[in-house]
């Protein structure tokens, strides 16, 4: 064994350590949603009575639906315009107030919700002062606060992606005597499938984990999950948190499994 060898001997144990770190606690919260006690900490027996407690919580799920349908418009909306402005940054060179433009797509991403929540509310409350709307914040609002924090970090999937990619293509599509308009949708977009599909994921799951942004703009009818979780957690620690939070895992990783073979089978066929 060389030197460097013996020197990076050690990795291979930190990287297990760094797994369990991560990964244990996540596996024991599953465990004991299983758990047949009240306390989340004693094992009493397995029993899957939570599930049934979970699927009768009327405001659970009222809540769940409410976020998901929140996540699907914001990452929709936030699809749109991120992927507009990752084109103007990647394909329109050095255009006036590029720089500025630039910098605005990236203060969202850098910035503490806190500030964010507090500007996107005072920013709704003079709308409503000076045109009177919203009236009420509610889904729309909601969705609207989220979608103007993805639409950052979808522009940054879609810039990336388009540097890679030859421009031939769009200037063949040009000089065979389709308009710019067409261009970009029979042959940018398709090509941009990849990065906007990632960048809605990547919107959605922002949005559906958000608490801060949503505390900070949503009204008193409009609690998404994320809301009414802290607040149940606030009172105590229920199994049924742990029954949604199982809920949720597995549906990610089957999400994450569904997405990781479809990329493979592109792979595999594009080669």
């Amino acid at each position: 064994m060389s030197g460097m060898q013996r020197g990076l001997s050690w990795l291979p144990t930190a990287l297990a350590a760094g797994f369990v770190f991560l990964y244990l606690p996540i596996l024991l919260l599953i465990l004991f949603s299983f758990n047949d006690s009240r306390l989340v900490t004693v094992w009493a027996g397995f029993s899957t009575r939570w599930y049934a407690e979970l699927l009768r919580n009327e405001r659970m799920i009222e809540a769940a639906g409410l976020s998901l349908g929140i996540a699907a418009v914001a990452a929709t909306i936030a699809g749109v315009f991120g992927t507009l402005a990752g084109y103007a940054l990647a394909r329109l060179g050095a255009f006036a107030l590029r720089p500025l433009f630039a910098l605005l797509l990236l203060v969202p991403m850098v910035l503490p919700e806190v500030i964010l929540g507090l500007s996107m509310l005072m920013s709704f409350s003079a709308l409503e002062r000076l045109i009177g709307w919203p009236a009420e914040r509610g889904f729309l609002v909601v969705a609207l606060a989220h979608a103007t924090y993805g639409t950052a970090f979808v522009a940054l999937i879609v810039e990336a992606r388009l540097r890679g990619l030859d421009p031939a293509m769009e200037e063949a599509a040009l000089d065979l005597g389709a308009g710019p308009l067409r261009a970009f949708l029979r042959v940018t977009v398709p090509m941009l499938a990849p990065a906007i599909a990632s960048g809605w994921l990547l919107a959605f799951t922002l949005s559906l984990d958000d608490l801060v942004i949503a505390s900070f703009v949503a009204g008193p009818g409009a609690t998404t999950l994320p809301m009414l979780v802290y607040s149940s957690v606030r009172l105590g620690l229920s199994p049924q948190i742990n029954a949604l939070a199982t809920v949720l895992v597995i549906s990610i990783g089957l999400l994450a499994y569904v997405s990781a073979r479809r990329g493979a089978q592109r792979r595999s066929l594009s080669t």
